[in-house]
């Protein structure tokens, strides 16, 4: 992992999660990793969100969802979340 990658933990409510998409869309680089959290899960499938890689969610907000998963998107608990955070060292939250 190179030290310039970023994790972007969007914990953003659900009607500040499509601005907050599009500040994504212009600062994200390639093999940066997104966590979605809270209301921001509801944006799963959104298509600006498909052709990244690094897309997690939380089982526990996964429950949020009344569809499936998109494919490109993994499920992890809290134990792969924490060893998640420690292989960056700059983590930034998106609200």
């Amino acid at each position: 992992m190179k030290p310039n990658q970023t994790l972007y933990l969007i914990q953003s409510t659900f009607a500040h999660t499509d601005a907050i998409l599009n500040t994504l869309e212009q600062i994200h680089a390639m093999h940066d990793a997104i966590v979605l959290m809270g209301d921001a899960v509801l944006f799963s499938a959104d298509q600006r969100l498909e052709h990244l890689e690094n897309i997690y969610i939380l089982i526990n907000d996964a429950e949020l969802l009344v569809s499936k998963l998109p494919p490109h998107i993994q499920l992890i608990n809290y134990i792969q979340f924490a060893d998640l955070v420690l292989n960056f060292t700059r983590s930034v939250s998106l609200k």
